[in-house]
């Protein structure tokens, strides 16, 4: 017997929207169809209409989550709308695939502008929880599917470090996680009212999520239950507005730094403590140099693995003229094609997009869990606004 093919309806029509797009298209046919797509302008929605090859574009939420051919409601909008969006789906009844991060503290009224300088964290931290568990509460009270499209857990380098753990006899003592690039390209990155936070969450959530993922495997792998953080400690900065920036900004050696915050931070270092003694370190930033550079290091009692999910030598190029290589995509944000570089052979592959999105799809169709859920989505948002009152108070912070 033939399955049904599941309708898709994209809210949010840009960069991540488009990337989704992509690798829907991977997938074996008729197994899915995206066949409508809701974005704030018209303009917007109607060219991503266009581009796909789909009859019907809105302005209008409630319109796409009236059809009854839409079992599934993609999010892919700036963080300041994921939860509403969320609760407004999962009370029409259709299954969840989100963006990260989950959600987060976005402000409310008599708050002072511009809110990441002038809100205290903890009042944060309280309202980016609330947001993260009406969530969870709204799909969990009408039984539908939630795909947290956290892809650093499905990337082949973390799902062969989960394998070499397993094979393993020994424990995780530290997990070491890092995201560098030169700055985000959303114009929503610079303001928390619309990101809700900075390099941090935006960036932090990919590191995060994967060192909570990890743990939490290792310990229903080794003693049948979750290992789970229990405090955190932290330190956040804005680099590019300091005196050291402003010397570089004098002498005009700043430009290739696109990050330029408002009042989000753009570097964070966090220390989260696990209730096994062990440890992780999540160090992310919005002011590195030389391309996306993503990875993961497990030191364990009887060895060591390093994932890397960028800057690879399967493929090595060399150029004087950074034109040689012009139409050819090498890897996310990097600066220059001129000299040695390392191009990603798949990047959506490599980094884990393509095998996310298939693994939602046949989550939804068996009406399971993923590997990516609601409740490591939630665990993020704890974890990262509990660095950031650690960061603004000096502290230790427990979970």
């Amino acid at each position: 017997m033939m399955k049904k093919t599941l309708g898709i309806g994209m809210v949010g029509a840009r960069y991540g929207a488009r990337m989704h797009l992509a690798n829907y298209r991977n997938l074996p046919p008729g197994l899915v169809e995206v066949r409508g797509v809701c974005s704030l302008t018209e303009e917007s929605a109607s060219a991503f209409a266009r581009d796909a090859g789909i009859s019907f574009s809105t302005t209008d939420l409630n319109r796409l989550l009236a059809r009854e051919d839409i079992d599934i409601i993609d999010i892919c909008t700036p963080p300041a709308s994921h939860h509403e969006i969320a609760i407004k789906a999962a009370e029409a009844g259709k299954h969840l695939i989100m963006e990260k991060p989950l959600t987060g503290y976005f402000g409310e009224p008599g708050d002072p502008e511009p809110i990441g300088l002038r809100v205290p964290r903890a009042k944060m931290r309280a309202g980016a929880r609330r947001n993260a568990e009406a969530v969870r509460d709204a799909v969990r009270a009408n039984k539908v599917i939630f795909c947290y499209a956290e892809n650093w857990v499905y990337a082949p380098p973390i799902v062969k470090m989960r394998r070499l753990i397993a094979a393993s006899s020994g424990s995780i003592l530290e997990l070491r996680a890092e995201e560098n690039h030169s700055g985000s390209n959303s114009v929503f990155s610079k303001e928390w009212k619309y990101m809700g936070g900075g390099a941090l969450l935006r960036m932090g959530a990919h590191a995060v999520g994967a060192c909570l993922y990890l743990k939490q495997w290792e310990g229903e792998q080794r003693r049948g239950k979750r290992i789970l953080p229990v405090s955190v400690m932290a330190d956040t900065a804005d680099l590019i507005h300091t005196e050291a920036s402003d010397r570089a900004r004098k002498a005009q050696a700043h430009q290739w730094i696109s990050s330029d915050p408002t009042d989000v931070e753009n570097w964070a270092n966090v220390v989260i403590r696990f209730d096994d003694g062990s440890r992780a370190t999540v160090l992310v930033s919005d002011v590195g140099l030389g391309g996306l550079n993503t990875r993961v290091t497990a030191y364990m009692t009887d060895g060591l693995i390093k994932a890397n999910m960028t800057a690879n030598d399967v493929i090595e190029t060399y150029a004087v003229d950074p034109a040689t290589f012009a139409s050819e995509n090498f890897t996310e944000k990097l600066e220059t094609k001129a000299g040695w570089n390392r191009p990603s052979c798949d990047e959506d592959w490599f980094r884990g997009f393509s095998t996310e999105i298939a693994d939602f799809i046949q989550a939804i169709g068996e009406r399971r869990e993923p590997l990516a859920g609601i409740d490591l989505a939630v665990d993020c948002v704890n974890v990262i606004y509990a660095a950031y009152q650690s960061a603004e108070e000096g502290r230790t912070i427990q979970l």
